[in-house]
């Protein structure tokens, strides 16, 4: 129906390529992602989930899209809130979340994160390895399950970052952006104790970096190691001829945060998820 909302569990050919086109006027549109890089990549795919779209005259408008099994979690193109969305969402999930980026839109719902994108200027200086420690890069094939060990274990806590599973990791290694020769181990004794994987933008117009995934596994904390990875990840991205780079964190992550500043980290936005509980 146009000007309605209607929902796909899987794109047609026309669809997916209509969705990608809006992703990218968007994206132009905002300086800035249109989307979590996870729910793009489901598009790009053509992989199923509650793909929302929204027609007028013919032309797309409006999309987003609602996944997960346990919590089902959405988010529209352009990071915006639109009660006619979750309206129709309601009819089929009780209970959502709903991801906003720096949205001026009011929600009413119950807000549960805030998550601050920060930036620096490079370069930053590095902090030595310790003393006997190694730094090296991933090597595919041989360091998956000690890394997925290594983060799940740094991230125990965390809602998305700390149940990570192979095909997780295998999805984000086969994308054309990787490349691991940004991606970091420090191992204390043959033992992995911290990484930092870094990403380079290259498609976006300011080419800019991005400490991707940071841990440090709980048996090694209280060593400075999130300083040493961090400040090495960044001297990476600076070979590779980057300016400036960003990173995501909680905001109630006070440790992270407070690193974080006195490295020279400024808050760029602050992205909210919000819970909406059907009455």
């Amino acid at each position: 129906m146009d000007a309605s909302w209607v929902c796909a569990r899987l794109l047609s050919p026309e669809q997916r390529l209509d969705v990608l086109n809006l992703l990218n006027r968007t994206e132009v549109a905002l300086n800035r992602e249109a989307m979590d890089e996870g729910r793009r990549r489901t598009v790009v795919h053509g992989w199923p989930a509650e793909h929302w779209l929204k027609y007028h005259h013919g032309r797309l408008e409006g999309f987003a899209l609602l996944n997960g099994t346990k919590q089902p979690t959405i988010e529209m193109c352009g990071g915006g809130f639109d009660p006619e969305l979750l309206n129709e969402v309601q009819k089929n999930h009780v209970v959502v979340d709903w991801w906003t980026r720096d949205s001026g839109d009011s929600c009413t719902g119950e807000l549960l994160r805030t998550l601050q994108l920060l930036r620096v200027p490079l370069p930053v200086a590095a902090v030595d390895v310790p003393e006997g420690a190694v730094l090296r890069n991933f090597e595919p094939g041989r360091d998956e399950a000690t890394w997925l060990a290594q983060n799940n274990a740094a991230f125990a806590d965390h809602p998305e970052q700390g149940a990570w599973l192979q095909t997780d990791l295998d999805e984000r290694t086969r994308e054309p952006w990787f490349d691991p020769s940004g991606f970091l181990l420090l191992e204390i004794n043959d033992v992995l104790a911290a990484s930092c994987w870094t990403k380079v933008h290259e498609l976006h117009p300011d080419r800019f970096g991005e400490i991707y995934v940071i841990s440090v596994d709980p048996k090694f904390q209280g060593r400075n190691l999130g300083r040493v990875m961090v400040t090495q990840g960044l001297a990476v991205l600076r070979k590779k001829g980057v300016n400036d780079a960003v990173l995501f964190v909680d905001k109630s992550n006070t440790g992270a945060r407070k690193l974080y500043d006195s490295l020279g980290f400024k808050l760029e936005r602050e992205d909210k998820l919000y819970r909406f509980t059907k009455n």
